[in-house]
């Protein structure tokens, strides 16, 4: 086991800064944001060829074997195998994806559509969140390539488009597993790496974007008597929407086992009304917001209760709190009701990766072993993509070496120090995965 270590050695900074320079030096046209911006990942894609091509089958200059698969124009992904001798003994590194996230310069610092380094800092859109990703496993593999190492295991690195924009499929993974281009990477472990802070994180959430509309009465503000607030239905049927949510959805014991921050949680996030004068009470408003939900829970459940409680508050609308002696939701002289409705955009699950598989088991020995201690953790952020392969059948792990504080941030930075540690921790899964 030692030996293969031995082989690989150590990240060469000197290489992977380099090719991480040209990588960010693309970021501003693979900003994933549509429809004013589509990421042309085939920028990313040409700058690890150029790097792995002179290893592979396809100049004859070594074992990679380099597969470049688009669905839309300037929008590749790469699929790149270092084969072993052993059928079907394999392990993969996906999720490396090569769109970004927006960035306005003038909210930065510095430059985020070019490499710049302060000490151990490496700066830039996409160092942490992934194109550092991209740089780090593209060294992986370009060091496979040169050294010839006899492997039992076949090592595959998936290289994907359009992680960042899930409500656009046919593009990235999704596209992938439907043509059965992954398979065989189910016959092993497959490393998510598209997550921070060098631990694994073992769990993720669903998310329920959801949007309720309130109509009540427009009036002048100096007779409210004679209105129906759509302001203050909306506040409190929100407020009951959320009581109700809670009880039925409580925190969960398996969210303690797997180290979620957060329980399940509802929540608005944004609020819109047509616009009138500050002495007019409007006939209606929207509050939108989102469900972020543990993955020990059913999102079709959730949108049922959702629907349930907004159905059961229109039917009971006067049993509803008011606000203030002349507040009210029914104008019974005018036949008129103030009323909800809920709409969804689409939902997502998470996901509890397996803690008793194999692929768990190698993370968290290489984890402790290089960076010292291994304390797995789970956000409600989302990864729906994980979700789908675990349900296709593969052993999901996820793992990351950029940094949480400034995943999607402005002044978005990673350490060469954690790219590092990122490496040997490959190189330590892939040891153990040859005893």
């Amino acid at each position: 086991m030692a030996d293969i270590e031995q082989i690989l050695g150590d990240l060469n900074k000197d290489s992977f800064v380099s090719l991480l320079k040209n990588i960010i030096g693309e970021s501003k046209y693979v900003q994933n944001n549509p429809p004013e911006l589509i990421p042309e990942e085939d920028r990313v894609v040409t700058h690890v060829l150029n790097s792995l091509l002179p290893y592979s089958t396809t100049t004859r200059g070594g074992p990679l074997i380099v597969n470049h698969v688009s669905y839309f124009p300037k929008r590749g992904n790469l699929i790149v195998e270092y084969p072993g001798t052993e059928p079907g003994k394999i392990l993969s590194f996906v999720g490396m994806h090569m769109d970004v996230v927006t960035a306005n310069p003038n909210d930065w610092d510095f430059d985020p559509f070019s490499l710049s380094i302060d000490g151990e800092k490496l700066r830039g859109r996409g160092t942490t969140d992934c194109l550092g990703h991209v740089a780090l496993v593209t060294e992986l593999m370009k060091k496979l390539g040169e050294t010839k190492l006899k492997l039992k295991s076949t090592v595959v690195a998936v290289f994907i488009a359009n992680e960042e924009n899930s409500s656009i499929t046919g593009v990235g993974v999704d596209a992938l597993v439907k043509d059965g281009l992954l398979n065989k990477l189910k016959g092993g472990p497959l490393f998510w790496i598209d997550t921070a802070d060098k631990q694994p994180c073992i769990g993720t959430g669903g998310m329920i974007p959801w949007k309720l509309h309130f109509t009540g009465k427009l009036f002048h503000s100096g007779l409210p008597h004679k209105a129906i607030n759509p302001l203050e239905l909306g506040m409190e049927a929100l407020k009951e929407i959320q009581s109700r949510f809670y009880k039925d959805f409580p925190p969960h014991k398996e969210e303690q086992v797997y180290g979620f921050a957060t329980p399940s949680t509802m929540k608005p996030t944004q609020w819109s009304y047509p616009g009138g004068g500050i002495n007019q009470i409007p006939s209606e408003c929207t509050i939108s917001g989102d469900v972020r939900l543990t993955p020990f829970y059913s999102v079709n459940d959730v949108i049922n209760k959702l629907q349930e409680y907004v159905d059961e508050i229109n039917e009971n609308i006067e049993k509803l709190d008011t606000r203030g002696p002349v507040s009210k939701y029914v104008l019974p002289e005018e036949n008129l009701r103030g009323s909800l409705t809920v709409t969804f955009n689409e939902a997502s699950s998470g996901v509890a990766c397996d803690l008793k598989s194999r692929g768990f088991e190698v993370l968290c020995k290489a984890t402790e072993k290089v960076v010292g201690h291994v304390k797995p953790y789970s956000i409600t952020g989302t990864l729906p993509l994980i979700r789908d392969l675990k349900d296709e059948g593969f052993d999901v792990q996820t793992a990351g070496y950029g940094l949480m504080a400034t995943y999607h941030a402005k002044n978005e930075y990673c350490l060469l120090s954690d790219m590092c540690q990122g490496y040997r921790i490959f190189s330590s899964i892939i040891s153990q995965l040859e005893a």
